[in-house]
């Protein structure tokens, strides 16, 4: 079963890879399909996601999964939000967007430096799906003064997770996979998964034009 991924994020494709792994579904970056990215005009990350996933699976005629996520800051009223790869104004500038984000949390102790890392993830059977799946995560924690470590991408060497006293950047891949917002979101929606697939596999890859609604 192939699923388009609607993404160009090599990072964020091996974690839903890994995280998809026992799923029986093969997960193609839209680039590799010939897909550019759509404008992110949404109002909410859920908005986004559709956004992209629709966009998707209407010019592959795939099965589309797509998820927006951002990092949200309490001492900056939830910034930078939905404009998290874009906080410095170039888009996917991780290394700006970090400068930016320690600037402005500069002299401010642990205890105001609290944020979440937000997640949603969503299919779409086709590009008209009026019930997609949608599954939402949340990982919370504290930014640091200063990078630490050498893997993730994004925010990950500046988000402290509090339980185990490490950086994203220095979780082992399996762990951060584990208790991540993105993995988070991905086991709610894994656990309605089986069943989605299993229909599109009867139906063939694309499926209908209008197949009926799912289960709840």
């Amino acid at each position: 079963m192939r699923l388009v991924l609607a993404s160009g994020n090599p990072g964020k494709l091996a974690e839903l890879r890994a995280l998809l792994a026992d799923s029986g579904a093969s997960l193609l970056p839209q680039a590799e399909l010939g897909v550019a990215d759509v404008e992110e005009t949404g109002l909410s990350f859920v908005e986004n996601a559709l956004l992209k996933a629709r966009h998707a699976a209407r010019a592959t005629g795939l099965p589309a999964l797509a998820d927006d996520s951002g990092l949200c800051v309490d001492a900056l009223g939830g910034a930078p939000g939905l404009y998290s790869a874009r906080y410095a104004g170039g888009h996917g500038d991780s290394a700006a967007n970090i400068v930016r984000l320690l600037g402005e949390l500069d002299g401010l102790n642990p205890q105001w430096r609290t944020a979440h890392f937000y997640a949603v993830v969503v299919l779409l059977r086709h590009a008209d799906d009026p019930q997609p799946l949608i599954a939402e995560g949340v990982w919370p924690g504290i930014i640091l003064d200063a990078p630490r470590g050498s893997g993730g991408f994004g925010y990950d060497p500046v988000f402290l997770d509090t339980e185990h006293g490490l950086s994203a950047a220095e979780l082992d891949p399996a762990l951060k996979n584990r208790i991540s917002h993105r993995g988070r979101a991905l086991e709610q929606l894994r656990a309605r998964l089986p069943a989605a697939l299993a229909a599109l596999r009867e139906k063939g890859s694309a499926g209908p034009s209008k197949p009926p609604c799912p289960p709840p």
